[in-house]
């Protein structure tokens, strides 16, 4: 198959970007309040620094571990099972590493659950 302009599906940036997944969200024990300044490799931006009580820092920080992680010990130094799975349904995410991630955490896919009335 042959991808519009000429390339081979596959051979794309996004089919070949690397993302890592850990084993389990349980695992994933980062901070949940305060302010924290991720390492620059993971956020070469200039202002590297998230107020984690604020909702719209709190979500871009968790997009920008999810994209730029390069180890397990990265995700579960920046973030939180629990508040991820809060968060899961408004990241703004490249679709295979929602993907990658969703096949192994199933639950992260599932539609929220109706609140009780």
């Amino acid at each position: 198959m042959v991808r519009a302009g000429g390339a081979p599906a596959g051979s794309g940036y996004a089919d070949q970007r690397h993302y890592v997944v850990p084993t389990s969200l349980a695992d994933l024990r980062g901070p949940v309040s305060g302010v924290v300044t991720l390492d620059r490799r993971l956020d070469w931006s200039g202002d590297a620094t998230y107020h984690l009580d604020d909702p719209g820092d709190l979500q871009v920080m968790y997009q920008t571990v999810l994209n730029q992680a390069a180890t397990v010990a990265d995700l579960r130094q920046w973030l939180d099972g629990d508040t991820l799975r809060r968060l899961w349904p408004d990241l703004w995410l490249p679709a295979r590493l929602r993907a990658l991630w969703q096949a192994r955490f199933p639950e992260l896919a599932a539609p929220p659950r109706a609140l009780a009335g």
